[in-house]
């Protein structure tokens, strides 16, 4: 493509040529649905920084578990991050909408089952959605959780404690460094910038915190820490997909090999 456009990269989710009749043969009883963001990540990283990862983490998980991708939600809620062009957000209610609307439509098609991967620790209504599943009908879970992601990181060694490594660190670099190097633009290394006090983020927005709108240690980042991290996380997974199908899971399936 022509201009200053390029082409959205393979974020590796369902085959462009899937069809009805293939999913329907899969018969997976878990949905898994990547929340990512549009928002500002420094001059380094995309806009879409949080949705590639949320579907980085979705094709893993999928790899190593029968479960049904469904497409990225792309748009949520980054209000924090409204002081920077390119930003977008939607309301709290409207993306708790959408996704109570896909869960609904999941269960009338057969599937009871939804994991909501997150990529953008500002969509707290997911929590939310989840809690309030209970007797919906659909089982709902939220991944990762922080125990989740403090599992990944020690595997893969990262350095910045969890608080400081908050937007653009070293955490969200090393993935995409890894899953899709060539959205990375030089930078990075010359980047770090904490600001541990953010106790009115919520109220001032990031941008009173950080002019670059980087909080976090980027030029400790790897394409193997990346590696490492999604793995870790595949790991954690396990726990989540025993719970929503037990029949499924590894653990049954290697205690029905050790029966046979």
């Amino acid at each position: 493509m022509s201009g200053p456009y390029v082409r959205l990269p393979a974020l590796g989710l369902l085959p462009l040529e899937t069809t009805t009749e293939d999913v329907g043969a899969e018969r997976a009883e878990v949905a898994v649905l990547p929340i990512g963001s549009f928002e500002q990540h420094g001059p380094y990283l995309p806009l879409m920084t949080d949705t590639v990862i949320a579907c980085a983490i979705a094709r893993e998980v999928a790899a190593a578990f029968p479960v049904h991708c469904l497409p990225p939600v792309t748009i949520s809620c980054s209000h924090e991050h409204a002081a920077w062009p390119g930003t977008v957000s939607i309301s709290a209610a409207t993306l708790y909408a959408v996704v109570r609307d896909i869960a609904d439509s999941l269960r009338r098609s057969g599937i009871d089952n939804l994991v909501l991967i997150n990529g953008h620790g500002g969509n707290y209504v997911l929590r939310n959605v989840v809690q309030e599943s209970a007797g919906s009908g659909t089982r709902m879970a939220l991944f990762p959780g922080p125990a989740d992601w403090s599992a990944a990181r020690d595997r893969a060694g990262v350095q910045t404690p969890s608080y400081s490594d908050m937007h653009a660190g070293e955490v969200e670099t090393s993935i995409l460094l890894h899953d899709h190097p060539e959205l990375v633009r030089p930078g990075y290394e010359t980047s770090d910038f904490l600001a541990d006090d953010r106790e009115y983020l919520l109220t001032l927005g990031l941008r009173a915190y950080t002019e670059s709108g980087v909080v976090g240690c980027p030029s400790m980042a790897s394409a193997q820490k990346g590696k490492d991290l999604l793995a870790g996380l595949v790991d954690s997974f396990a726990e989540y997909f025993s719970l929503l199908s037990p029949a499924k899971s590894p653990a049954s399936a290697d205690a029905r090999r050790g029966t046979e």
